[in-house]
């Protein structure tokens, strides 16, 4: 038997170019490792300094609103027979329905109020999602 290792090498002896071990210090991939601001990304409704999504955007790819839904939704809890939940993120139409009927007679109001709170979709009157 050879005390040499078989691997990498040709049967002369001479080992072949592109086998066995790199030499040198490894070379960086472009597009790998971490990203440039650091290990993770921004967490969700940070500011970015996107000015297109100032707060970022949602794992749906949608930006986020600078309007709070939960600010939205104690507002509508408390003052909704005014509309004013809805006053707060933009939607004026609904708003002043609600106004003119005094939320519903507080039925709209409450219900609406709870699906503020709850919901995971609510958009602002440009259509951005709600921070939570």
């Amino acid at each position: 038997m050879s005390d040499q290792n078989p691997y990498g090498q040709n049967p002369y002896g001479q080992q072949q170019p592109g086998y066995g071990y790199p030499q040198g210090a490894p070379q960086q991939q472009p597009g790998y490792g971490y990203p440039q601001g650091g290990p993770y990304p921004p967490p969700p409704g940070a500011y970015t300094g996107d000015p297109n999504a100032p707060y970022g955007y949602d794992p749906y790819g949608r930006p986020y609103s600078e309007k709070s839904k939960v600010t939205a939704g104690v507002l509508q809890l408390l003052l909704g027979s005014l509309g004013v939940g809805r006053f707060y993120t933009g939607h004026t139409g609904i708003a002043l329905g609600q106004l003119f009927t005094c939320g519903g007679c507080g039925i709209w109001a409450l219900i609406d109020g709870i699906i503020l709170l709850a919901g995971n979709d609510q958009t602002d009157a440009q259509g951005r999602v709600l921070r939570g």
